[in-house]
């Protein structure tokens, strides 16, 4: 019989974990990771040329980040291991990977896709400044360029990276100014029990929001009517905004950092042909699976921040589970019971994300819907808010598929992964409607930029 071959689409939590365990098991998967070394985001290693201590790098998770590099790095040998490898396209059971500068077609028989998440971005006023980075962006130039986007930067948006974010930075040495959060103050003492169950992570929540104060940096809550200005040098100077009391106020910075939440990566799922259904607290159509992390398409798994969520502690236990559910479905019987333990305490992250996302950090759907007609929404194709809302008034489009074919919004490099969420408010603002009764916006390949060169050197399905 031959060995099927095993393939997970990314090395992060999730993705180390995943591979991890099929390697206890005996089992060697393909491992394919966009960046240079493993980590993900979260525990993004620096090149080998940048020497930072990893607790100024990591903070409360340098251990962490530790013990999932020496897990992944102690497997080389028993994995085949593809870095820098950009999977763009899936057909059938076929997965197609840029991969030093050529095109491959990587057939599969068991797929764990471990995709994260990236920043959830709303368009405000001045947010194509150069200066104004996502919290994703601003943390990339910190762990793995070594360098800050500002000597004064300001993070605005909502969520438990916006604050994290600004303290890896004010632990660099960096004078934070502000932390200016969406989220109303009333919301977090409302969310306060649960949030408690999060137990450690909570804390560590806390501990950031003391020591961004007591460094000086300014917090404040429930802050609206967002927007960027800039100086002679036609970047970012600084930000205005109205705060709780609906005050008008103004701050100098020399960059900006904006997020207001994240959403789960899933245009690999849908080119897989996974079935979506909409998640109401993350307000995203995300890949149905069952108990186990099992997709509705045979031989596929989710697992991680790709398919929901919850944060890197809950996506290794993820990563681990869906390969359990692989080993169950190889005829490992023994993994059945570790997968009734993983899920066990998986079931202990619910409540407490339920918190963050519900009452303590809401998206902040007014902001979305509220921006001016001539702001533009996707920088890709150059899309304004009224173009998209005249999509529905003149064309009478009444889902977002049809908006985009009327627009061009979402045709961009980024296909939508920084348009899409507020294009999808804008057009449940025009019709009325609920957000999930606009639909979602359908995967194309390339769902990653692809270099043309490489296209036409063959090895395009």
């Amino acid at each position: 019989m031959m060995t099927p071959s095993i393939v997970i689409v990314g090395a992060g939590p999730a993705g180390v974990r995943a591979a991890e365990t099929l390697v206890q098991a005996g089992v060697r998967p393909i491992v394919l990771d966009e960046s240079s070394a493993s980590g993900g985001q979260i525990y993004r290693r620096p090149p080998p040329a940048i020497h930072r201590n990893p607790k100024d790098l990591y903070g409360f998770e340098a251990e962490r980040a530790a013990d999932q590099h020496r897990a992944f790095d102690g497997l080389q040998g028993r994995i085949d291991y593809w870095a820098n490898a950009i999977v763009w396209g899936a057909h059938e059971r076929t997965l197609s990977v840029l991969t030093d500068g050529k095109i491959l077609q990587l057939d599969w028989d068991f797929l764990i896709l471990a995709t994260g998440a990236m920043d959830l971005v709303i368009p405000f006023d001045g947010w194509t400044l150069p200066g104004v980075f996502t919290l994703g962006g601003a943390q990339v130039a910190l762990k793995y360029q070594a360098c800050a986007i500002g000597a004064r930067p300001v993070f605005i948006g909502t969520g438990p990276l916006l604050y994290l974010v600004a303290h890896q930075y004010m632990t660099a040495g960096v004078k934070v100014e502000a932390v200016l959060d969406t989220a109303p103050l009333a919301g977090k003492y409302r969310a306060l029990p649960g949030l408690m169950t999060g137990g450690r992570t909570f804390l560590k929540g806390l501990y950031y929001l003391l020591q961004l104060r007591a460094r000086g940096a300014r917090i404040a809550s429930g802050v609206r009517a967002i927007a960027a200005v800039s100086g002679a040098s036609e970047a970012v100077s600084g930000i205005v905004w109205r705060d709780a009391r609906g005050r008008e106020q103004k701050l100098a910075c020399d960059a900006l950092a904006m997020g207001f939440g994240l959403r789960s990566e899933t245009q690999l799922a849908d080119l897989c042909g996974i079935s979506f259904a909409f998640d109401t607290t993350q307000r995203q159509w995300l890949p149905v699976q069952d108990p186990d992390g099992r997709a509705d398409v045979e031989g596929i798994y989710l697992a991680g921040d790709g398919a929901v969520v919850k944060g890197a502690d809950a996506a290794e236990l993820s990563g681990a589970r869906a390969a359990h559910a692989l080993l169950c479905d190889l005829g490992r019987s023994e993994s059945a019971g570790k997968i009734n333990g993983l899920n066990r305490r998986l079931a202990g992250f619910d409540r407490f994300r339920h918190a963050l996302d519900s009452d303590a950090f809401p998206f902040p759907r007014d902001l979305a819907t509220s921006v001016p007609d001539g702001l533009m929404i996707c920088r890709c194709e150059g899309v304004s808010a009224g173009e998209l809302r005249r999509s529905v008034t003149s064309l009478g489009a009444t889902e977002l598929n049809r908006t985009k074919a009327f627009t061009r919004v979402a045709m961009g490099r980024c296909q939508g992964r920084i348009c899409g969420a507020a294009a999808a408010e804008i057009l449940a603002e025009s019709l009325g409607v609920p957000i999930e009764a606009v639909g979602r916006l359908r995967g194309q390949a390339p769902v990653k930029p692809v270099p043309m060169h490489s296209l036409l050197a063959g090895g395009a399905p």
